[in-house]
């Protein structure tokens, strides 16, 4: 993650106050969906991890414009088609994990917590991945997390846990399918498991004709003759706020397919990986950060629809997390306006405060500017009670729940729940994922639409 570079408490207030902050712009397409049961040559399948219902409605408000009296609808108001289950399999409860869910959207079963195309006896499983490129497909994933994280991994691998990166990314290169790797094109964050004392899977991707990239800027520099693999962090991407491009998950997105397009069609994994981690660390303003990534993503892909009319895009959450609420404590209200002023991530935030030798008065006026509101008298009093020794995590609840506070958000738990999430499609065969369904459902019908 790249912070804020330690200067002194007037320069940086300074830098901070010049900054313009601007409300993201959003041009929804208004023409009409198009729905048909005619099989698509090409399928993308967006996982927004962690994004229940409540993350679509707080984007509605958080991206509206308030010079205007009517609410303005988003792509995740035009594209609902319907909703989702989310359980896993019965030895793991109701509420599922990632990886659980990933095997079951991504192979259409139900699976233990932890499951990376796994069933509940540790069989492996067949993917919509696998099946597309079994016919002759390209197939590839772009997302915000590592690529051996939960979601692509369910997708991709084959192991009994979610947290053996390393031999997932190892089975990246070693398991094949009828001689040929599952995946063409790569990108997303991971080096720390892909280049390790014991093993450099870059030299070896590179080796078999793979072009390597670690920076964004590369992307547009890369062949469509080959396959690809691009590492831009050590494990997951920076958080959105606080990124050099927080417009990523386009970049990638548009880069891939690029790369994908061909006579035989593709399949893409697409993820929004960190609207979940935002949930998991209540916060707020980084998840609507995540979500505008993801919604520009969105509205490049309307367009990219419409000229290719023969792709299917089909999105989803794997669960809600966070239990986000718009509007807490009794409180009438939802305020979203202060986040666009706050000009970075609270996790940035708390490690510059940490690194950098503040004395209390300091420290709150650096917070103040990086928060762009003011604080009440108590607030003032946690800041300066802010214990510099303590780890990050409770040093960034007091300054979340200052924006929680502004804005009267809300949540009930720092991890998932079991409510159902939305289904979002557009293309041929997206009547296919119309009303309510259970997740293992969702990839029934992409493997229908792929046979």
């Amino acid at each position: 993650m790249k912070y804020l570079p330690i200067l002194s408490v007037s320069v940086c207030a300074l830098l901070l106050s010049a900054c313009v902050i601007v409300t993201p712009d959003i041009t929804v397409n208004k023409k009409e969906v198009l729905v048909t049961t005619e099989r698509p040559k090409n399928i993308i399948m967006i996982v927004a991890d962690g994004m229940g219902p409540a993350y679509t409605s707080a984007y509605r408000y958080y991206a509206d414009d308030p010079s205007t009296p009517n609410l303005d609808n988003t792509f995740f108001d035009q594209w609902h088609i319907g909703n989702s289950s989310t359980y896993p399999a019965t030895i793991s409860g109701l509420v599922t994990d990632s990886a659980a869910s990933a095997t079951a959207l991504s192979a259409g079963v139900k699976s233990y917590n932890g499951a990376i195309g796994l069933d509940v006896n540790k069989q492996p499983v067949t993917t919509v991945l696998h099946r597309a490129k079994s016919k002759g497909m390209k197939t590839g994933l772009a997302v915000t997390s590592q690529i051996v994280h939960a979601t692509p991994a369910a997708y991709v691998a084959h192991n009994e846990s979610r947290r053996n990166y390393n031999a997932i990314a190892d089975s990246f290169f070693d398991d094949r399918l009828n001689g040929q790797f599952k995946v063409d094109v790569m990108l997303g964050g991971g080096t720390d498991y892909f280049i390790r004392e014991d093993r450099d899977l870059t030299a070896e991707f590179r080796a078999e004709g793979y072009q390597y990239i670690d920076e964004y800027a590369q992307l547009k520099s890369l062949d469509t003759k080959g396959g690809a693999l691009g590492l831009f962090a050590p494990t997951g991407l920076p958080w959105a706020a606080d990124d050099t491009n927080p417009l990523r998950l386009k970049d990638m997105t548009q880069t891939a397919i690029r790369l994908l397009e061909n006579s035989q069609g593709y399949f893409l994994l697409l993820e929004a990986s960190q609207v979940d981690w935002a949930g998991h660390g209540r916060d707020i303003h980084s998840a609507m950060a995540e979500m505008h990534d993801l919604h520009v993503m969105l509205e490049w892909l309307a367009e990219y629809q419409q000229d290719h009319p023969d792709t299917l895009i089909v999105m989803t959450a794997d669960h809600s997390t966070g239990g986000l609420t718009l509007g807490a404590n009794g409180d009438y209200r939802w305020e979203p306006q202060a986040l666009h002023r706050i000009i970075q991530s609270v996790p940035s935030m708390v490690e510059f405060i940490k690194t950098s030798d503040l004395s209390p008065q300091q420290r709150l006026a650096y917070l103040q500017s990086a928060l762009q509101f003011e604080l009440t008298e108590e607030e003032i009093q946690a800041v300066f009670a802010m214990d510099m020794n303590a780890e990050n995590r409770p040093l960034e609840a007091v300054v979340k729940a200052f924006i929680d506070r502004k804005t009267n958000t809300g949540w009930t738990t720092w991890g998932h729940t079991a409510v159902d999430v939305q289904v979002f499609a557009i293309g041929p065969g997206a009547n296919q994922f119309a009303g309510h369904q259970d997740n293992t459902d969702i990839a029934k019908s992409i493997f229908k639409l792929l046979d």
